[in-house]
């Protein structure tokens, strides 16, 4: 009789681990050897199936893309709902994580699979946090995806191969997120319209320098998110990341920005405009991370150290759950107040701060290939010493926040951008005149080649004076006594960094229409002086 139930108790056992193993659903990358990444079909199909296992995991299909193929998001949380305004009224903090904006840099694409299923069976059994939401982008350019290759991006050191920089359109998506080009941006607007994360990652690989650290961070930069957000991130949030990760021997340093350059004088702080991810992100008082491991590591140590990097960030997440949401609220809140707002901005020389860099001395050889002398990084000198990293930043234009905007409906491209995002517009009902203040460009420098497939107006001025506007209906008021009124600043704005006007959206204004024939309007001259 004993023999018989402790043959049982093994078969139970045997299936309950079969069923956990079952449940531990292995991803590409784990089965392949760890120098493999999903496809997007792989991708797409692993996390279908965690929906399918898992009461937790849901997968939504968002907007369309340049690639042809839909959108994804994946929402894990212990409570499986999938309502983004009841997340935030249950005090969840909500994470969105975005992947494959660069798809040649995959490595968030595999770390975030592995993440999802972690968490899912966390969940399973009590051990992730109730109080945090995640949302899963698992490829943002599925277009780049598809264009897979082992030759793009060739001096990176894995995987064996990976898709391409430039979406279908071969636009860089992270450099959209203002003028949406593409519909990969214009779907991405909706989905961070909808879930209003308090966090945002956005997962990378840096290329450049060579250094000893297999990962780095790119903060969105502190004074540009501005009050106490800003003295947040950058007292409290990103040292408890930095410390997280040298516990987990990862000893991280801030996105190092030197290109080619020695690091022994240190470098600026990256900073993310309003058309970078994070730049866009922080426009609406969100927490904002772009995480870059370095192309020249093992793509397993990558891929790991982006893992325990958004694991960390989780963590602190979960913890400081009331004071995340908190400064958002009141960021919020003060926009209501606030009178004045950069728009353009420099380094500050002045501030730095002093941080542990691990690096390889920066020699010069004779190139095998010009025979003429080339700067090389020396993995047989490494050093490790404290160098200035000079992250503060200052406005060098601010304006002074108007009452509201008006938008004539025949600039519908920039009306349907703003409504994308969330933009709240007020449609005349009938003809007026109104009192309005107006700029005058007095110059501008136009870009001499394309970029993106605009070009940009940059150093633009401007003159202020009063007109009366003639107003028909259906143009638009736009008030700034809204959520969006960063956005509404930095977008109408003309000297904004990232403003319609510099992405050329405006360029009829610039242009004469009606001219006249000197010999003719001579007779009528003398009249006229």
């Amino acid at each position: 009789m004993k023999k018989i139930k402790i043959h049982y108790l093994q078969i139970l056992v045997y299936v309950f681990f079969i069923f956990s193993e079952a449940n531990a659903q292995q991803t590409p990358y784990e089965l392949k050897g760890k120098n493999y990444t999903a496809t997007y079909e792989e991708c797409i199909d692993f996390y279908r199936e965690l929906d399918e296992n898992f009461k937790s995991v849901s997968v939504e299909q968002m907007g369309m893309t340049d690639g042809g193929e839909p959108l994804e998001i994946v929402i894990i949380n212990s409570n499986g709902k999938t309502n983004p305004e009841k997340w935030h009224k249950e005090n969840n903090v909500v994470i969105l994580i975005n992947n494959g904006i660069h798809p040649g840099e995959p490595d968030g694409i595999d770390a975030s699979m592995m993440l999802a299923r972690d968490a899912a069976m966390q969940i399973e059994n009590d051990s992730f946090p109730r109080n945090v939401v995640l949302v899963i982008i698992p490829v943002y350019n599925i277009g780049g995806c598809l264009l897979r290759s082992e030759f793009n991006r060739v001096d990176q050191n894995g995987p064996e191969a990976f898709g391409a920089r430039g979406n279908s359109q071969n636009l860089d998506l992270n450099r959209d997120f203002i003028k949406c080009d593409s519909k990969d941006a214009r779907s991405f607007a909706e989905i961070f319209q909808k879930i209003q994360p308090d966090i945002f990652i956005d997962n990378h690989v840096s290329d450049g320098a060579d250094y000893q650290h297999v990962i780095t961070l790119a903060t969105t930069q502190h004074d540009k998110l501005g009050g106490d957000m800003g003295t947040y991130i950058n007292d409290a949030f990103e040292p408890a990341l930095f410390r997280s990760m040298k516990e987990k021997n990862y000893p991280m340093i801030p996105y190092v920005n030197l290109w080619g350059k020695d690091a022994h004088d240190g470098w600026t702080q990256f900073f993310d405009g309003p058309r970078y991810s994070s730049g866009y992100a922080s426009m609406f008082n969100t927490f904002a991370f772009t995480i870059e491991t370095h192309m020249l590591k093992p793509y397993e140590q990558r891929v790991d150290a982006t893992y325990k990097l958004m694991e960390s960030i989780i963590d602190y997440a979960s913890l400081n759950a009331d004071s995340i949401r908190t400064f958002r609220q009141n960021a919020f809140k003060n926009l209501n107040t606030q009178k004045v707002f950069p728009l353009a901005w420099t380094n500050d020389d002045s501030k730095f701060t002093e941080i542990e860099f691990r690096g390889y001395k920066y020699n010069t050889t004779i190139s095998n290939v010009s025979g003429l002398p080339v700067k090389f990084y020396d993995r047989n000198e490494p050093y490790t010493e404290k160098i200035k990293f000079f992250n503060s930043y200052k406005p060098t234009i601010s304006v002074e926040a108007p009452e509201a905007y008006l938008v004539p409906q025949s600039c519908w491209k920039v009306i349907e951008l703003l409504k994308l995002n969330n933009v709240e517009m007020i449609p005349f009902e009938e003809d007026k005149k109104l009192d309005a203040e107006a700029y005058k460009i007095t110059s501008y420098q136009s870009g001499a080649t394309p970029y993106e497939g605009h070009h940009l107006n940059t150093k633009v001025e401007v003159e202020k004076y009063p007109m009366k506007v003639d107003i028909r209906k259906g143009d638009y008021l736009i008030p700034l006594d809204q959520a969006a009124k960063r956005f509404i600043i930095e977008v109408l704005e003309p000297q904004g960094s990232d403003s319609y006007f510099t992405w050329n959206f405006f360029d009829a204004i610039l242009i004469q229409k009606e001219g006249y024939s000197d010999y003719a309007y001579e007779q009528y001259a003398a009249d006229y002086l």
